[in-house]
């Protein structure tokens, strides 16, 4: 096994463990969204092991960055106390993640290295690179681009109007 297969195995380990920890977290929202953002780092590094470094950049900037600090503002903002929350049964939730992390980790090490294919796809020059990314969003994508902006642009106005709302009345 190589170094970089065995980093790759241990940063899907970090991503998937923090990802059942922060769903496994419920009770603790900002415990949740630090968990996020250790997940988010993890997939940023498997990015990197794949040579996909603009990907890996754009996840940890946007993901790690941007969304978790939103996800931890509305936390804060809503205020929400732990009685709020209703009871969970603690046993039977902790039963369901390990069987099912029990059972993935037999998927992996057993069912998919059999059904893996033993060559490896050579990717084209240039493929993931921020010049490929750029010329296919605004050429192939334009209109997938464009309708995205619309619709985040139309999200800002309403946000602007609700808040307007609020403010006056």
């Amino acid at each position: 096994m190589s170094a970089q297969l065995a980093l790759f195995y241990v940063f899907a380990a970090l991503a998937a463990g923090s990802a059942l920890a922060m769903v496994l977290s419920l009770r603790n929202t900002v415990a949740a969204a630090l968990f996020l953002v250790i997940s988010m780092i993890s997939l940023g590094a498997v990015y990197v092991l794949l040579e996909a470094y603009l990907i890996a950049v754009l996840q940890i900037m946007v993901y790690a960055g941007a969304i978790v600090v939103l996800f931890v503002f509305v936390v804060m903002l809503l205020n929400l106390r732990q009685d709020e929350f209703p009871p969970l049964r603690q046993g039977l939730v902790k039963a369901v993640g390990v069987g099912l992390a029990l059972l993935a980790l037999v998927k992996f090490l057993v069912v998919l290295p059999a059904a893996l294919p033993a060559d490896v796809a050579v990717l084209p020059e240039g493929y993931g690179g921020y010049r490929q990314v750029g010329t296919d969003l605004f050429t192939r994508y334009v209109l997938a681009f464009e309708a995205t902006s619309l619709l985040l642009l139309g999200a800002l106005v309403g946000a602007v109007v609700l808040a307007k709302r609020r403010l006056d009345g």
